[in-house]
């Protein structure tokens, strides 16, 4: 159970870091989409988000964040949820759709057709941040004067 835990965290979090739009292409280019029920409908408010002094600290609030959510259920019965960061109703529902596909015999085919490209184009974009961040790098050294 934990292995399945970590799992559908790791697909969670590709659908929640999804650049706009871009789970729904691949989803849609994929298959169509399936049936589905609300169990709540796309909803936006506003989560407090913590902080700690030197990552180990006292917790303080930073301040608030934008966040969309909503859960469906399939009509085969599986249950997908959705947390974003923003406004987007539509790619909250097209998270939460694949998280209960994942659930679902399509899992190998989303697998493949949606979660791998959202994983190589996020490795992408941590590559690219890394390699922005590298360039700006100061070393700084101490050089003796030899006035001892």
């Amino acid at each position: 159970m934990p292995d399945q835990t970590a799992q559908r965290q790791a697909w969670m979090s590709l659908l929640a870091k999804a650049p706009g739009g871009r789970a729904a292409e691949l989803l849609d280019a994929a298959m169509p989409r399936p049936g589905f029920d609300w169990l709540r409908r796309p909803e936006t408010g506003s989560v407090m988000v913590r902080g700690r002094t030197s990552g180990t600290g006292a917790p303080f609030n930073m301040g608030e964040m934008t966040v969309t959510r909503c859960t469906l259920r399939l009509e085969s019965g599986e249950i997908g949820h959705a947390y974003l960061q923003g406004r987007s109703k539509a790619d909250a529902e097209v998270a939460a759709l694949v998280d209960a596909l994942m659930q679902s015999e399509a899992a190998e085919r989303l697998q493949e057709a949606v979660l791998r490209p959202l994983e190589a184009e996020s490795s992408t974009r941590r590559s690219a941040r890394a390699a922005k961040a590298a360039a700006t790098k100061v070393d700084f050294f101490t050089m003796a004067r030899g006035e001892d």
